[in-house]
């Protein structure tokens, strides 16, 4: 048996940046990952400037060798009508791609690593927990995405009424020819409403690669919606008419809505396991960062690992992003006040479409970036 002071199952952002953030704190730490890196990860792929700066990632050193797409204006409309570009200027966001941005963070920590390691098993034995009966610690985090093993010891919480939106998308290199038939531009992500707005759709090009995508609330609907809006924007010569590959499906929990417990005695959770995505854009990115450093802090000053000791981690996410709304605001992205027969025309508004869309929920510009250090 290994013992080691903290094992972290998942190797993604969250999990790598637990890790890392604890490289000095002189505890022991595995990192376990069910895949090896650089692995393709299913995710439209952009971050803000405020992620790239907690992170402390030089942009020139990062953009050298790896896609860096930077973002200076959005085109965002509801399905079936004409959209509304916005031209913000300044670099607002950056495009990346996961298995380039993952491999990057993982690379950074230092801490031993069992990539290719499916988690088959998980035993609480005394204060302690044992991993496929071969690797022991008093502390396990999760940090391995919504259907994270270390999630399923804390089960679902109260009622287990979490709305669970359901994405698919597709990521490809485009031939010479597909990237002069796609009028998609890489500066300018393309956001596009479901008419019912219980989702939305993306087309964004970052550099020679296209990701294509939506995510809905009702899985049942996602194959036809999806079909729907591809043919749509084919038809309009926003993406090219031969998609290559198949579309692949993703799920995570928005934060408002998530009822899954925290964390418990030597256990916690930490992002899209705890579900924490933003709740009107479902990006799970900078949340996941900064549960990440969160939680590093507790664990480097708590005296125990017991779950009174923990709590102040519970406590930090509160403040940082806010109570859950629990069964009374069941729904998805969009609050209800847009839910009204104006919504049209607000999404064909460039000041709604620009401060509220873009600036508020999909790029959160009025919420500073973490005070911890990385």
């Amino acid at each position: 048996m290994e013992y080691y002071d903290l094992i972290i199952v998942g190797a993604g952002p969250a999990g790598s940046t637990l890790a890392h953030a604890l490289k000095d704190s002189g505890k022991r730490i595995l990192i376990i990952d069910k895949q090896d890196f650089p692995r393709d990860k299913t995710c439209a792929g952009w971050v803000t400037p405020a992620v790239m700066e907690t992170l402390r990632i030089d942009l020139d050193d990062y953009g050298n060798s790896r896609t860096l797409q930077p973002i200076r204006r959005f085109r965002i409309g509801m399905m079936g009508q004409p959209a509304v570009e916005n031209d913000h200027g300044d670099i607002v966001s950056y495009g990346i791609r996961r298995c380039e941005f993952d491999a990057y963070l993982l690379d950074r920590v230092e801490a031993p690593k069992q990539l290719s390691t499916p988690v088959r098993s998980i035993v609480r034995k005394g204060a302690n927990w044992i991993v496929n009966d071969t690797w022991e610690a008093p502390l396990i985090v999760g940090a391995g995405g919504h259907f994270c093993p270390v999630a399923r010891l804390l089960g679902e919480g109260p009622g287990s009424h979490e709305t669970v939106v359901a994405a698919k998308e597709v990521e490809f290199e485009m031939t010479p020819e597909q990237a002069a038939t796609c009028q998609a531009r890489g500066d300018t992500p393309e956001l596009w409403f479901c008419r019912d707005l219980k989702g939305y759709a993306w087309v964004f090009r970052k550099g020679n690669y296209l990701n294509i995508g939506l995510g809905r609330e009702d899985n049942h609907k996602l194959t036809a919606h999806l079909q729907a809006f591809v043919d749509e924007m084919k038809a309009t010569g926003r993406i090219p008419p031969d998609l290559p590959g198949r579309f692949k499906g993703h799920a995570y929990l928005l934060y408002a809505h998530a009822e899954r417990p925290l964390l418990d005695d030597g256990i916690m959770l930490i992002g899209d396991s705890a579900g924490l995505a933003y709740t009107q854009s479902g990006e799970g990115i900078r949340p996941a960062i900064e549960s990440a450093l969160m939680a590093a802090d507790v664990i480097e000053h708590a005296p125990d690992y017991s779950a009174s000791a923990l709590q102040i981690y519970g406590d930090a996410i509160a403040e940082r992003f806010g109570n859950r709304a629990g069964d009374t605001e069941q729904g998805w992205q969009v609050p209800d006040w847009v839910k009204t027969p104006l919504a049209s025309a607000l999404m064909r508004s460039h000041w709604f479409t620009r401060k509220v869309v873009t600036e508020k929920w999909f790029l959160h510009q009025e919420i500073p970036p973490v005070s911890l250090a990385v």
